[in-house]
């Protein structure tokens, strides 16, 4: 991770403090480019900092005895990896599906700062209770909805984080947010591209992207895409 100072300005959790609990934070707290495919986090690592996305996404997956993950959640900027009350482990492999910046503290002058503001405590809280319902939701939908659904709800996601229809994802990825081999990801994205909902291309490196892409206009494409997935 290299530095790069936007002022921690991008994620908004950090926007949703009051002033004085946000400039505590950010007497410790530093800024770091993150590379697609970088592991934050490892299974059973000991939590060392906390990471706020400004830009990009970071997905976490249970890891499994195989060596296999499967996402139980991705993070942009509405949100944080590493929250903790108190010392703890991951449960959870964290990494850099979207290259993006990211506003990094330790552990150690984080859990100062909440113990000294409650409205960060509030905070926190409130994103844990948040967090539980979208894994909650997510058990649901893989229950009742087809693989395609899956993918289109999950493209929705990812572009709702980035705000952008382009999503430079790549088929290892997308199939392990879904649970399924590469080779029926690249059916599943065959299908929705022939329908109209996304424009799926070959990266210049050569693995395979995933695109809710920028043909006009925009907004008829998302809608597409979210008459699949049934919102």
């Amino acid at each position: 991770m290299s530095p790069h100072s936007h002022g921690h300005r991008g994620n908004r959790l950090l926007l949703a403090l009051p002033a004085d609990a946000q400039a505590a934070l950010k007497r410790d707290m530093r800024e770091a480019i993150v590379a697609q495919g970088a592991v934050l986090l490892e299974p059973n690592d000991l939590i060392a900092h906390v990471y706020f996305p400004q830009s990009g996404i970071i997905s976490r997956a249970v890891v499994m005895r195989d060596g296999g993950a499967l996402e139980t959640s991705m993070v942009g900027r509405e949100g944080a990896v590493g929250l903790h009350r108190g010392p703890g482990r991951s449960f959870t492999r964290a990494t850099v599906q979207v290259a993006g910046t990211i506003s990094v503290i330790a552990v150690t002058p984080f859990q100062q700062v909440l113990d000294r503001y409650p409205a960060l405590r509030a905070l926190v809280a409130e994103y844990g209770e948040r967090s539980c319902l979208e894994a909650r939701q997510l058990v649901a939908c893989n229950a009742v909805h087809d693989a395609s659904s899956r993918l289109c709800r999950r493209l929705l996601q990812c572009a709702d984080r980035i705000d952008d229809d382009v999503l430079p994802l790549t088929q290892e990825f997308l199939a392990q947010m879904l649970g399924v081999r590469r080779t029926t990801l690249t059916l599943l994205a065959q299908a929705l591209q022939e329908r109209g909902a996304i424009h799926y291309c070959r990266a210049r490196s050569g693995s395979s992207t995933a695109c809710c892409s920028g043909l006009p206009p925009a907004s008829a494409i998302r809608s597409s895409i979210r008459s699949i997935a049934g919102r």
